[in-house]
Order: C-alpha cells, then sequence, then structure tokens
C-alpha cells in the first residue's frame, strides 16, 4: 500500500510538471507572438481587398502563429508617399520597382516572389491598322491604374515624347476595371498585366513590354530573422492548402517561389519619372 501510495504521487506530481511545462510553452508562444502590417498596392478598392487578401492573411496567421494586419491604400499616390515615410510596415507584397525601392532606401528584402514574370499588355477591342501600331494611340484614350503604378510606368516608357502621348486615364478601381472601361466604349485601349491578358481572348493585343522578376513580399529590416523565415516557409507551402487556389488565381500568381534582391536591382529606376523618387531620409512612423 505504501508503494501504492508513492506510486500515485509520483504521477501525480509528473502530470502537474506536465500541466506547467504546458502552460509555460503556451505563455512563451503567446508571449512571442507578434502583431504585423502587411502592406498591398491599392490594386483593388480598400474594402475589396480585404475580401480578397484576407484568406491569405488567415492563412499566415495560422501557419505562423502571429498576427497580420492588412494595410491598404485610398490611391496610388497615397501609398507611394506611405511607401517612402512609414517605417512601421513589416511586410509589403508589391511590382518589382517597389521592391528594389524598398530593398535599395529602406533595406527590405524580399522573401518569396511570384514565379511568373511581371509584363504588361495593350489590348484594344479592334485591331490597329498601320505599321506602328504604338503610333495609332497617340492622342487616343487609354486607361491604367494611376502612377506611380509599372503599368503606368511602362506606357510613359513607350511614349517618352510628351507630344506624341495618349490621352492617359488613370480613374480605374482595379485591372478588370480597365478592361471594363474599354468593353463600355470609355477608353480605346487598356494598359494590363499580361497574365490578365490571357483571361481576354477577344481583346487584340498591340504591345507587350519588357518583363521584370514578378511581384514579391518583402520584410522589414527590423523584423525578426526567424519571424521572416517562418513566414518565407509558409508561403512556400501555401499551394498545399487546398483553399490557397482560388486566393493565389485573384492575384494572378500561380505559387510563390524564393526571391533575392539581386534580380530586382535597377528595376527602381522605373519610379524616376515621379515626384519624390529619391528621396532617401529615413522613414518615420504612420
Amino acid at each position: 500500500m505504501a508503494q501504492g501510495g508513492i506510486g500515485m504521487k509520483r504521477e501525480m506530481g509528473n502530470r502537474v510538471v506536465g500541466v506547467m511545462l504546458a502552460i509555460t510553452s503556451f505563455a512563451v508562444q503567446t508571449a512571442s507572438a507578434e502583431n504585423l502590417k502587411f502592406a498591398v498596392e491599392p490594386t483593388y478598392t480598400e474594402d475589396l481587398a480585404r475580401d480578397v487578401y484576407a484568406p491569405l492573411l488567415d492563412y499566415l496567421n495560422k501557419s505562423t502563429g502571429h498576427t497580420f494586419e492588412l494595410v491598404t491604400s485610398r490611391n496610388y499616390h497615397f501609398y507611394w508617399s506611405d511607401l517612402r515615410s512609414r517605417s512601421d510596415i513589416d511586410l509589403a507584397f508589391e511590382e518589382a520597382h517597389f521592391v528594389d525601392y524598398r530593398a535599395q532606401y529602406f533595406g527590405y528584402q524580399p522573401l518569396v516572389k511570384s514565379a511568373e514574370s511581371t509584363s504588361y499588355s495593350l489590348l484594344t477591342m479592334d485591331p490597329l491598322e498601320g505599321d506602328d501600331p504604338l503610333r495609332g494611340l497617340v492622342a487616343r484614350r487609354v486607361v491604367c491604374m494611376p502612377a506611380p503604378n509599372l503599368g503606368f510606368a511602362l506606357l510613359l516608357e513607350l511614349y517618352p515624347n510628351p507630344m506624341q502621348q495618349p490621352d492617359v486615364r488613370s480613374a480605374a478601381s482595379s485591372w478588370r476595371n480597365t478592361v471594363e472601361i474599354v468593353f463600355a466604349g470609355e477608353a480605346d485601349a487598356a494598359m494590363v498585366p499580361t497574365w490578365l491578358q490571357n483571361l481576354y481572348p477577344n481583346l487584340y493585343p498591340v504591345h507587350q513590354t519588357r518583363e521584370f522578376a514578378g511581384p514579391a513580399i518583402s520584410a522589414s529590416p527590423r523584423l525578426d530573422p526567424a519571424i521572416a523565415q517562418a513566414i518565407k516557409d509558409a508561403l512556400l507551402q501555401l499551394l498545399d492548402d487546398p483553399d490557397m487556389f482560388g486566393v493565389l488565381g485573384d492575384l494572378g500568381v500561380s505559387e510563390f517561389i524564393e526571391a533575392n534582391a539581386e534580380e530586382y536591382t535597377g528595376s527602381e529606376a522605373m519610379l524616376k519619372p515621379f515626384y519624390g523618387y529619391g528621396d532617401d531620409s529615413a522613414p518615420s512612423g504612420p
């Protein structure tokens, strides 16, 4: 009986120790959980962006144990201003010229990128006649997302002479909206990401631009390297979750693959025509 009593006491003691260790482990995990700000380009309205990105952030919340807060901007003017002035952005998902700008001026590092390279296409309802179809759009209405979006920057690159440019309209609320504006007869052409062109085979491609490394998710230099690695690992394994396939499709991404800063080097030069380029002062708070 005495030995049985001792055994029971030991078992109870082991259970208590186990419970205490579990509580301690949970407390450590809870204490180490971070609230992370995740900025995205304003290629959707703010309300729609929350719906589009919610599944991705939920996936990251569950996969990493951290909490991700979506940071949206009213338009590209505000986005460009925030990019140059805010120091509280932990992660950003954006096109090559912004990725490189953050890397060069503020030390961000790309973690993963779209498996596809980025290019843009000019699409019209009807084929343009003549040997130089680009010239056929001079003074005609072309719709695009606002500056300094990469598509807008590449459109300016196609028409460097201010006296021989299209009438660029930048009131679209999303890339799909640019195509809808053309279908409605309110513009003659749309500048869109080439991946979107494949969804509208009834439109004619006038021109396809040169390629850039695909949009990437970059991490702030202030972010704990262990947290950045956990986020990177989760994103590389994202396709293992079948519920995420549709989310990637909305973003024009088939999958995320590893990225490095070198493949984006030089892309930030696309921002040179825009106000604020080269302001390398340290960013401040929001």
